[in-house]
């Protein structure tokens, strides 16, 4: 049974989650205003309402890692058969966000298991939960693995046995944008490019393939190098990269779901911080 901590995580989770949906416009990723301007196979209210689907799950992975104690072989087949019950709920609720279910229900069972973590701490955690095997795992390969594969990127799995770089590039980006002074929906955008810039998505590779992976990537750092998504240049080229995946059909969804792991994170940090404040 969770507690009332359990699903706080959970719903600090989901919030990050939402959060980085209501950004726009995101680079090839669904945004609000697909509410009328696009016909996506999955819209902006459906992406919504899946997400709050997520926090039973979440809460539940928050309780097993309480419970378990510590990164072991036993809370990973745990959150492995509480993730795969998850994704059914979720199927049922509209799909969408396993990628973010992944990167979220290891984060959030970090944090469980050490409250007072910093943001690279919980990381850290994550990693010593995934280096363990999931043995009830199906045995079929997914296509992120099957893509993972063929063209050596590390995937979902790889970014979490390295401890979440890219969650923690994105964390550094958020600071960076908000000291020069860019609001939050400005610093999130950045981190978000920040992601693309590098990130190796198997999402990008098996309907782009290599090429378009690099697409993707020089435009995202495009962005950045013209000053960001705060600056006139920067916010052109983010309307013009937008405007380019959206006619390509090509999009970036791992990007979306180690933002919102950043995103999670940085409300765990100030959440920690005004405690800390409190006494």
């Amino acid at each position: 049974m969770s507690s009332r901590e359990d699903e706080a995580l959970a719903l600090a989770a989901v919030d990050a989650l939402t959060g980085q949906l209501a950004l726009a416009p995101k680079p090839g990723l669904p945004d609000p205003r697909d509410l009328g301007a696009r016909a996506t196979r999955k819209d902006h209210c459906s992406l919504r309402w899946s997400a709050k689907a997520l926090a039973p799950g979440l809460a539940a992975m928050a309780a097993a890692a309480r419970r378990t104690g510590e990164p072991s072989p036993q809370l990973r087949a745990e959150l492995g058969a509480i993730g795969r019950c998850t994704e059914h709920s979720v199927g049922l609720a509209g799909g969408g966000h396993r990628g973010a279910l992944w990167t979220l229900g290891l984060l959030v069972a970090a944090a469980a298991l050490d409250p007072a973590a910093r943001s690279e701490d919980v990381t850290a955690i994550a990693k010593k939960i995934v280096a363990h095997s999931d043995r009830r795992a199906p045995r079929r390969s997914s296509r992120g693995s099957s893509v993972s594969a063929k063209y050596g990127a590390a995937g979902a799995r790889g970014e979490a046995r390295a401890g979440f770089p890219h969650v923690r590039r994105a964390l550094e980006a958020l600071a960076r944008s908000r000291t020069a002074g860019a609001a939050e929906a400005e610093a999130r955008l950045d981190a978000l490019l920040t992601v693309m810039s590098t990130l190796q998505d198997t999402e990008l590779l098996y309907t782009a393939g290599p090429l378009g992976l690099r697409h993707v990537q020089a435009g995202a750092r495009g962005v950045l190098e013209a000053g960001g998504t705060a600056t006139d240049a920067g916010r052109e080229a983010l309307f013009a990269l937008d405007a380019d995946l959206h006619a390509r059909a090509w999009s970036p969804r791992g990007s979306a779901g180690l933002l919102a792991g950043a995103l999670f994170l940085d409300a765990l940090a100030t959440s920690v911080s005004s405690r800390a404040r409190a006494a």
